[in-house]
């Protein structure tokens, strides 16, 4: 059985991480795997949306401990720079929303390359985990990086420091997911929002992406200047051309992600 689920549907790539038995937890194949399927994603044009979810009871339990204590493995290092680091970079990176869809326990590794997705969407019996302190280790796969910036200092230090179990209802009050779902509708909801996305100019997302991508480290005047220059190429993408003729003409806008 493929460790990865894949398929497109309605412009939508439906990503799925599939070591049910294993609560999705992360080894070499699954993480290469995943990230041939995120290059997948960024070349095809008929993928103007990105979904990612778990299958089973998880979205992921993050790294697979059996494989770090395997004296044959990869080392840290490896697993980091070879698995989770490129993940995370293709995810931000990638022209086109990403929403990760996180159906039950996201911990560890699989809690940050949830939270770097471009929106992240929970079903109500959905937790979050900094497993890390847990075992010995720090936040990675950007948990460092994003956490901060989503929930506030103080929050990040206490989560990434206890180690904590946070309610989807309790991650979505704090800002560090966009919205709960009940979890009979989760399914249909989340995905119902990927093909609103599908459907909406995918230049300018990616454009918005890429502006919000460099907020982190731009003071504002470099961003005003950023905003220019990206409002200036999304200026010339016939979406909006589309997008200004179907206002004029009091019409729904059809747009081909061009």
């Amino acid at each position: 059985m493929s460790t990865i689920l894949f398929h497109i549907k309605n412009g939508v790539a439906h990503i799925t991480l599939n070591r049910p038995e294993k609560l999705n937890s992360f080894n070499r194949d699954m993480a290469l795997l995943l990230q041939a399927k995120l290059d997948e994603c960024t070349s095809l044009h008929e993928v103007r949306c990105v979904y990612i979810t778990g299958s089973g009871k998880g979205f992921s339990a993050g790294q697979d401990l059996a494989e770090v204590t395997d004296p044959q493995g990869p080392t840290m290092s490896q697993i980091l720079g070879d698995h989770y680091n490129p993940i995370v970079k293709k995810i931000r990176h990638m022209p086109k929303p990403v929403i990760a869809a996180v159906n039950g326990v996201a911990a560890g590794a699989g809690a940050n390359i949830a939270l770097c997705c471009d929106i992240v969407v929970a079903a109500s019996s959905a937790s979050f985990i900094q497993a890390f302190s847990r075992i010995g280790l720090i936040p990675d796969s950007g948990g460092t990086y994003f956490l901060p910036r989503l929930v506030g200092w103080q929050k990040a230090s206490a989560l990434a420091m206890l180690g904590d179990k946070i309610s989807a209802e309790e991650a979505e009050k704090m800002g560090m997911i966009y919205k709960v779902y009940a979890d009979d509708i989760f399914s249909n909801e989340t995905i119902l929002l990927a093909e609103k996305l599908a459907a909406m100019p995918t230049r300018s997302l990616a454009l918005t992406k890429h502006a919000l991508n460099h907020s982190f480290t731009h003071n504002f005047e470099e961003q005003l200047i950023l905003e220019d220059k990206l409002q200036q190429e999304a200026a010339l993408t016939y979406d909006f051309r589309e997008g200004i003729e179907a206002f004029l003409q009091k019409r729904d806008p059809i747009f081909k992600g061009e």
